[in-house]
């Protein structure tokens, strides 16, 4: 990635770079050395943002610790997490200051995360989804049913419903035809009606593990 970055020939601050810490590196000391590493490999002065990939069992918060020194030395610009749940984050929130910029959770309309999703609009968390078009299990009625309404694909639907509810996504393609679809997306609005029925689709349904059953 560091050479693609180079040969780019794009300007690095017109460039946003995300990057995870691995699960077994989680911990204060092993974050500072894990980052330290990541950053040389990739010839970097700084990340964008810096996610804690798992809250795991009982390391988030030293790892938390080590990743607002990161961000107060310079060397990342946003701090945030992934797949936390209220209770990670309020338990974050007991022993540290600093608000996660970003949680980046699954989150599509079987699981649409709705309490979550409002917790994190109160606290000023952006939230972000992944699996937005649940790994390309779209042929649901529903949906299939507003593509055609709206002269549309079921992807684009479920991604204009995220937009709509203010959450970040960030479907996953590597056909460039798919990835032109998929961010063709703003010249229309799904209804408030539409909206909601998309809403009254979830069944709490997750394709990824669930966080609080994923420890290590």
């Amino acid at each position: 990635m560091g050479t693609a970055i180079k040969q780019s020939g794009i300007p690095r601050d017109k460039l946003f770079i995300t990057t995870k810490l691995a699960n077994k590196d989680q911990g204060y000391e092993s974050t500072l050395r894990a980052f330290e590493d990541s950053r040389l490999k990739l010839d970097l002065e700084y990340f964008d943002l810096y996610l804690i990939h798992w809250p795991g069992k009982d390391k988030f918060k030293e790892t938390w610790r080590a990743f607002e020194k990161l961000q107060k030395d310079g060397y990342i610009r946003a701090i945030g997490v992934s797949n936390f749940k209220i209770h990670h984050l309020e338990s974050l929130k007991q022993d540290s200051d600093t608000v996660p910029a970003v949680n980046q959770v699954e989150f599509h309309p079987l699981l649409n995360q709705q309490e979550l999703l409002q917790y994190c609009k109160r606290e000023g968390i952006q939230l972000e989804a992944w699996s937005p078009i649940m790994k390309g299990n779209l042929d649901l009625p529903q949906i299939i049913e507003l593509a055609a309404k709206y002269g549309k694909t079921p992807a684009q639907i479920v991604l204009r419903w995220d937009l709509q509810h203010g959450v970040v996504t960030i479907p996953k393609s590597v056909r460039q035809e798919r990835i032109q679809e998929n961010a063709n997306i703003f010249d229309f609005t799904l209804s408030e009606e539409d909206m909601k029925k998309i809403d009254q689709m979830n069944q709490d349904h997750r394709f990824g593990p669930d966080p609080d059953v994923f420890l290590f």
